[in-house]
């Protein structure tokens, strides 16, 4: 049975050239509450290979959440955590997955509920836009030095 999944393979890039966003799409699966920290939600952002092709994709995407305005503006900017695989293969019709770790807000905090997330995957310039989940607040840390809310290295599958 083929693999539905990339497959983390060792730091040698050469062979296969990156993921260009051209070649990939883009969704948000559902949150997910943390066991570890309540209020916390983890949401998969997952890369599927489009193209005809193999290609590499590994490092941290840029994640922006955009929703309503706001006194810091109308975009979050996610910090990253690069905590993902050094290197992993897409085959075509294949995916590879992120995680954005979102903070809630707690009883009486400001709500904020973005209404689209604008992602960049690594090593590209151009971004892939997908729909935030409509009921998943974000408490807003524009400011923080080490915020709730941030965006993990991809791993494989």
């Amino acid at each position: 049975m083929p693999s539905t999944a990339a497959t983390a393979k060792p730091a040698d890039t050469t062979a296969t050239p990156r993921c260009a966003t051209a070649d990939l799409s883009v969704s948000l699966g559902a949150p997910k509450e943390s066991q570890d920290a309540k209020g916390q939600f983890d949401v998969p952002l997952t890369f599927k290979n489009t193209s005809a092709r193999t290609c590499g994709l590994h490092g941290v995407p840029g994640v922006d959440l955009v929703g309503p305005d706001d006194p810091n503006g109308t975009v979050y900017h996610l910090p990253r955590e690069d905590n993902g695989a050094k290197y992993n293969e897409v085959p075509a019709g294949t995916t590879a997955s992120a995680t954005i770790t979102v903070l809630t807000p707690s009883d009486g905090g400001a709500s904020w509920t973005p209404t689209k997330l604008v992602t960049i995957p690594p090593g590209q310039t151009q971004a892939l836009t997908a729909a935030w989940p409509a009921n998943l607040p974000v408490l807003r840390q524009d400011a923080a030095t080490h915020p709730g809310s941030y965006v993990n290295g991809i791993l494989a599958g």
